[in-house]
């Protein structure tokens, strides 16, 4: 099951935030052979490749198994994505790769709030790629910034500078324009039928529903985990650890409970021909969680924190391609722009980020915090890194 403003929900389960206490391991060079694959792990050129490869295919194999065949056991495909991530990383350990802790139940308490909100917020992630086109979900996931941006402002005594609000209305207006872009092509396809029209809205409109459910299920999580890292001081690979080892229980008992598993479901889910690859691609989505929280870290060792920043807002323009390219979504000029002007709105919130923590910690109203008490601003310097 990072920084959530930078990656997507299914990579919300996989790390803390990048660069915080994860290198990874860089073994010293023995021979003169070696010295070339040191030199290739310190090109900044592949871990940001692979960074963006792994987002692409977390994102392009999970709407594949959750669109492709009627899909509906959507906690069953959180379960396993959970239980291939843990068995991984598990391995990793063992093999010297990674490190982090063993399983400690008072910690365990303390972060299963966290695992609860993650929980949500994978789950409305499905449900929202489910019913959208990867562009109109890569999109209106942006909104989620937002969020979490006013949700700092609130309790971390963050601020929001001019040109973040800027391109908070680019983020708003790409929404807008996605969704009239949707909405259109929908009238305009099935306009011959009234009653197909009317299903295809009614589709998109759930799927709007989940995806407004998603971002503030995703910023909670965000906010909070931001809270209870302070409590825990979880490095990347403990919070991965945790995140999915808490989640397995719940969401095999949620399948059990709340999903069909009679036998002719599962052969909607799972039809004889198509059997394997589907779960093919929910193994690899699994491993996908491994791969963009090892290349995100290895990332931002390589380069910085900003280029990182940089590469997760580009990051949004391939991905949002891939569902044109692998998927039915409409290509019309109206989704076209969407797409553009989202990929802009991430562009200029990433220089605001930088802007912002290369100048004075000065904010712009009404996007600056409040005057606080003295117990608040001792609550709040308690939460600070």
């Amino acid at each position: 099951m990072a920084d959530g403003k930078k990656t997507d929900d299914y990579e919300s389960r996989d790390i803390g935030g990048p660069g915080k206490g994860y290198e990874p391991p860089m073994s010293t060079p023995r021979s003169g052979g070696s010295a070339p694959i040191i030199a290739a792990t310190n090109n900044p050129v592949f871990p940001v490749l692979s960074y963006c490869g792994s987002s692409i295919l977390m994102t392009v194999t999970n709407k594949y198994v959750l669109s492709g065949f009627g899909f509906n056991l959507n906690f069953f495909l959180l379960a396993v994505q959970s239980i291939v991530c843990v068995v991984a990383i598990q391995m990793c350990k063992s093999s010297g790769i990674i490190t982090y802790r063993d399983f400690n139940t008072d910690e365990a308490r303390k972060w299963f709030p966290v695992s609860l909100l993650l929980i949500g917020t994978i789950y409305t992630s499905t449900k929202a790629l489910q019913f959208l086109s990867i562009p109109v979900y890569t999109i209106f996931k942006n909104l989620t910034i937002i969020l979490i941006a006013y949700g700092e402002v609130l309790w971390f005594g963050g601020s929001v500078t001019g040109m973040a609000l800027f391109s908070f209305g680019l983020m708003v207006l790409s929404s807008v324009i996605a969704a009239w872009a949707d909405i259109q092509h929908a009238l305009q396809s099935y306009g011959h039928s009234e009653t197909e029209a009317s299903a295809k809205v009614s589709t998109l409109n759930a799927g709007y529903m989940w995806m407004m459910f998603n971002c503030l299920c995703s910023a909670a999580y965000v906010l909070g985990m931001r809270k209870r890292i302070k409590l825990t001081n979880f490095k990347d690979f403990d919070t991965m650890f945790y995140n999915n080892v808490l989640s397995i229980p719940i969401l095999l008992v949620s399948s059990l409970l709340l999903e069909n598993w009679s036998s002719a479901n599962i052969e909607i889910n799972f039809p004889p021909l198509q059997k394997n690859r589907i779960i093919l691609a929910m193994i690899f989505s699994g491993l996908s969680s491994v791969f963009i929280s090892y290349t995100s870290a290895w990332c931002v060792r390589v380069t910085s924190s900003t280029t990182y920043s940089m590469v997760g807002a580009l990051n949004k323009l391939p991905i949002a391609l891939s569902g044109l390219i692998f998927f039915d979504a409409p290509i019309t000029i109206p989704s076209v722009s969407a797409i553009g002007v989202g990929f802009v709105s991430g562009i200029v919130y990433s220089l605001a980020k930088v802007k912002q923590s290369s100048g004075p910690k000065a904010g712009i109203l009404p996007t600056t915090s409040v005057p606080m008490s003295a117990s608040s601003q001792s609550a709040r310097d308690s939460f600070k890194s």
